[in-house]
């Protein structure tokens, strides 16, 4: 069975991008538009990975990040920030809220598939 990845982006464009890049080396792909559609789509689901972006309305990927922490189901699942953010703050507040990763956009899609796979967990 392929694992699950959970894509996090406004953007419906990226997400798109990452879908097929993702889809194309044999994952699972689910998408949403911000953080809180994200949860919802998430509850009772096993993802392996979430990729999300940082900036994003309603919930932005921090906030994902601060509400995944009090998830039993989803708080050891592996995020990557993929954001055009590059600022420091940002990063070390990401980091602080447990992702484990930080890509800026625009991404290639090999360096983006090498970070997926040392992260996916089985």
């Amino acid at each position: 069975m392929a694992k699950q990845i959970m894509i996090i982006d406004d953007s419906a464009s990226l997400r798109q991008l990452v879908h097929i890049t993702l889809r194309s080396a044999g994952y699972e792909v689910l998408e949403a538009a911000d953080g809180i559609e994200a949860i919802a789509k998430l509850a009772g689901k096993k993802v392996h990975l979430v990729i999300c972006d940082v900036n994003m309305p309603n919930m932005d990927g921090i906030g994902f990040l601060n509400e995944v922490k009090h998830s039993a189901q989803l708080r050891f699942t592996p995020i990557i920030m993929l954001t055009t953010e590059s600022d420091e703050a940002h990063k070390r507040a990401a980091q602080e809220a447990g992702a484990r990763a930080w890509m800026v956009k625009p991404f290639q899609p090999a360096q983006l598939l090498s970070a997926v796979a040392k992260l996916c967990l089985p």
